[in-house]
């Protein structure tokens, strides 16, 4: 049975735990049945593809989905400052398309479709660029990715300057993009820079390489890892195959990404693979609610096998951080596999754990898993060293400490709050001390009660199945469910969950080039809040 049929079946007849229960062990049986991970498609990656790589197949595909998913308003992408990163890629990718179809390629009949898509993207960008009103978010390296894709549509421009193209006639002037405010290309430039002068990337910039020209193809230590991946990115891997001539040879890197778009049809995810970050969140996030698991032992011996002293990668091609290992090995431990959490060490600094060193912030969900590791592993031997005490100390004051006045928590890896919040009191309430994570706590339950849309759910832009799975598992797991308030706003929710689960397709939320959505584990989520919630399956 499929995921997709298993989803059905929840939502067409009454809800059981026996339901819940067989749509989780489907879930699970997809981990090895697609390793790579689940990853919903990206505009920024498919756009660098339909102007990277136009030989690769499914490029009528990629630029026929770059058509089909812009916005109203000329945007592409989730609302607010998010929708920048896509917008620029889609807009710059149909530039290169229309100014090769332009140079000679044969019409088709699609140009004025693509001019006015251009036309399109290219007003939206110039009214957020040009009024500055764009509280631009901490992605990672939007401070590169942004620049390099400014420079290349004004380039463009330049172009269609000197020979115009149908449909773009307002652009024939001299009117060019800038920089968001508080931003340059200084850091841009350096790393390419480096790269000129032979220097070895940073593993973290390497899914990233697109946006750091030719050099990265002879870029020392840079190799495709397993499957074929560079840098966890369709974009990247082109980027360090080069053009057409170089991709016409056998090998790993052009089966990945033959691979990757023949599965999602023309367009790509992004990041992929991302086999242990699925996993271990998938893992985590069912055998913390209690939902009785099978898992193959071949499956817990591959996630065994990842950690290593250095930490744990989120997949192939990225580089080991602290989020990936805490929850990790949360997950091992809890089923059974219990690692000592040496591996953490690395990450520490004074004022809690960083993702990955050098981090240039401080992430509150990483802290909060790295609490869940260490708590877990604490709390169940007694060979617990003072030291792993004393994390559970400190970040039972931390945590608390990075609190929003409103009961909240807010994060730089996901966009919604209530991610943050479920990640931060949930950990606090299991493994916390002191009075502050109990007041922390309670002011999370709050913040949830006091935020419930009418129709049930929870979200900050609209109410979505995930956000309000997070919402659901702060009163679940941190409140008193026979608190009259909490057993009402689970009810609410439990019934918007029950049609939303196959009906509803969630926005992306998750940090990377642009916001994406990490399909699988969203799935686990929604089913963790399901089966938690109280007084549905009179069976238990």
């Amino acid at each position: 049975m499929t995921i997709e049929e298993a989803d059905k079946r929840l939502t067409t007849r009454a809800m059981t735990d026996a339901d819940i229960t067989a749509s989780a062990h489907d879930l699970i049986a997809q981990l090895t049945a697609k390793p790579w991970g689940q990853v919903g498609p990206s505009v920024y990656e498919t756009a660098r593809l339909v102007t990277a790589a136009p030989w690769l197949t499914g490029h009528d595909r990629r630029v026929q989905y770059l058509l089909d998913t812009q916005r109203p308003d000329g945007g592409w992408g989730p609302p607010e400052a998010y929708a920048l990163v896509p917008t620029l890629s889609a807009t710059e990718a149909l530039l290169h398309t229309l100014r090769r179809r332009n140079a000679g390629a044969p019409s088709s009949g699609i140009e004025a479709e693509l001019a006015g898509a251009a036309d399109r993207g290219l007003q939206a960008l110039f009214g957020w660029l040009q009024h500055g009103a764009l509280s631009i978010p901490d992605t990672p390296a939007i401070d590169v990715i942004v620049p390099a894709l400014v420079a290349a549509i004004n380039e463009h421009l330049d172009e269609v300057r000197d020979a115009p193209i149908r449909g773009l006639d307002a652009w024939s002037g001299d009117r060019r993009l800038g920089l968001p405010p508080g931003m340059n290309g200084r850091r841009l430039a350096a790393v390419r820079h480096q790269l000129a002068a032979g220097a070895e990337l940073p593993a973290k910039l390497r899914h990233f390489l697109e946006v750091l020209g030719n050099a990265v193809q002879d870029a020392p230590g840079m190799r495709p890892g397993s499957p074929g991946a560079v840098g966890a990115s369709p974009a990247a891997t082109v980027a360090w195959l080069g053009g057409p001539a170089a991709a016409g040879s056998a090998g790993p890197a052009r089966e990945f990404l033959e691979d990757v778009v023949g599965w999602h049809r023309g367009p790509v995810p992004c990041p992929i693979p991302i086999t242990v970050f699925e996993r271990a969140w998938v893992l985590s996030s069912l055998v913390r609610a209690g939902v009785p698991l099978t898992v193959p032992p071949a499956l817990l011996d591959e996630l065994s096998a990842t950690v290593a002293p250095a930490g744990i990668a989120a997949g192939a091609g990225l580089p080991a951080d602290a989020d990936t290992s805490s929850v990790t090995l949360y997950a091992l431990g809890k089923l059974g596999r219990r690692v000592a959490p040496d591996s953490l060490w690395a990450f520490e600094t004074e004022a809690g754990f960083c993702t990955w060193p050098g981090e240039d912030g401080f992430s509150v969900t990483t802290n909060a898993h790295v609490l869940d590791a260490f708590g877990q592993y604490t709390i169940n031997g007694a060979d617990a060293s003072p030291r792993e005490l004393a994390v559970v100390d400190k970040l039972s004051a931390t945590l608390p400490g990075e609190q929003q006045t409103d009961g909240s928590w807010r994060d730089r890896w996901h966009a919604s709050p209530y991610y943050a919040t479920a990640c931060c009191a949930v950990a606090l309430d299991q493994f916390g001390c002191g009075p502050a994570a109990v007041e922390a706590v309670a002011a999370a339950v709050d913040w949830v009660l006091a935020t419930q849309r009418t129709d049930g759910s929870w979200g900050r832009w609209s109410g979505t199945a995930e956000e309000t799975a997070y919402a659901m598992q702060v009163l679940l797991t941190t409140g008193n469910p026979a608190r009259r308030a909490i057993g009402e706003a689970l009810g609410q929710g439990h019934t918007f969950l029950a049609v939303a689960f196959d009906r509803q397709s969630d926005p992306p939320l998750w940090y990377g080039k642009e916001l994406y959505l990490p399909t699988a584990i969203v799935r686990a989520a929604v089913l963790a809040a399901l089966y938690s919630t109280p007084g549905q399956d009179q069976t238990r």
